[in-house]
């Protein structure tokens, strides 16, 4: 496999952050977080190896070339990097849950440009996890709202908090 972008190592128990294009798999390190607008990331944990990872991707698909890296920015190739780790453990997509989080509308109403990014990340991440074969358990997406996903890799769970001001609005008043 060529190189990846975005394919992040951790030492033992440590707890990671990601950045938008980032993505981990694996059993070393203790918990994995990162901070959502446009963006979506998915979770995938196996209960039985006890083995799970989280991606964020900025945007559906790109036109890859042959002999490029993959990137983690895109969901086609996070997710493949995802499956092929999880192959690496012995593992089949079919064996882990999934959960879908983030795709907020982070452009203001009245806007006369809408690109609908966050609907179309959303609607990517939905066709993956359904083409890998993964047990999708939850699901937080859309609205105008900024999501902090944190999951837990030593138990799989996946906390979710929303942001209390809507993303491109400014402050209240």
């Amino acid at each position: 496999m060529p190189d990846a972008i975005g394919l992040i190592d951790a030492q033992h128990r440590q707890d990671l952050t990601l950045l938008a294009g980032q993505l981990y798999v694996g059993t070393t390190a203790s918990s994995v977080r990162t901070l959502l607008g446009s963006c979506v990331a998915i979770s995938l944990w196996s209960a039985r190896h006890r083995v799970g990872g989280l991606c964020h991707y900025l945007l559906p698909s790109r036109k890859h070339q042959q002999g490029e890296p993959l990137d983690g920015r895109f969901a086609e190739e996070a997710l493949h990097l995802m499956v092929s780790r999880l192959h690496r453990h012995g593992i089949r997509p079919s064996e882990c849950e999934a959960h879908l989080y983030g795709g907020a509308d982070t452009l203001p109403e009245g806007g006369n440009t809408r690109f609908n990014v966050g609907e179309r990340n959303i609607e990517h991440g939905w066709q993956l996890i359904e083409h890998h074969g993964f047990q999708l358990v939850n699901v937080d997406v859309g609205d105008h709202v900024p999501r902090h996903v944190h999951m837990d890799l030593r138990t799989g769970e996946v906390t979710v908090r929303r942001g209390a001001r809507p993303i491109g609005m400014g402050m209240a008043a």
